[in-house]
């Protein structure tokens, strides 16, 4: 069953951001993962809890892949490059 990795980003330093969305799409991908949305244009129809800033959705093939990607030696020091660069929301939820 696919899994998505849900983010909801406000980037706070848009040149490191760009280098950590350079590094971190290769590494998505190679642990199967497929970009389906990437900070497009968005229509908040209702929102009483949430008002999302830029949202990134990535298709992995499964829980376990995705949960892989997130924990990865190689995607760490990636992380810690959105962490710096971006306050973030991250989920992982099963697909159906």
């Amino acid at each position: 069953m696919p899994a998505y990795v849900i983010v909801d980003t406000k980037i706070e330093d848009p040149i490191a951001y760009e280098d950590y969305k350079a590094q971190a799409r290769p590494i998505a991908e190679s642990y199967g993962g497929v970009y389906r949305a990437r900070g497009g244009d968005m229509d908040v129809v209702e929102s009483d809890l949430w008002t999302p800033h830029r949202l990134v959705i990535v298709e992995f093939p499964s829980m376990e892949k995705a949960q892989a990607f997130l924990s990865s030696p190689e995607y760490a020091p990636v992380a810690k490059i959105r962490h710096a660069a971006a306050k973030c929301s991250l989920t992982i939820i099963d697909g159906i």
